[in-house]
């Protein structure tokens, strides 16, 4: 028996601030999609490359 790895999408809120979220539910009041659909290290890697100030938008001036 394999096991499914489920879809996750990469996400982003107001502050500019990233996450993953599985593909299948509904996303979180504020997040909206904004970028790639697949696998949670894929996910990753692009937050990883995109993401390069963590701080949130408010604080960056």
């Amino acid at each position: 028996m394999t096991t499914v790895e489920p879809e996750y999408v990469v996400v982003v809120n107001d502050e500019e601030q990233y996450s993953i979220w599985r593909s299948d539910r509904e996303l979180p009041d504020g997040w909206t999609a904004d970028g790639p659909t697949g696998s949670k290290d894929e996910c990753l890697d692009h937050i990883e490359t995109v993401w390069t100030d963590m701080r949130p938008r408010c604080v960056r001036g």
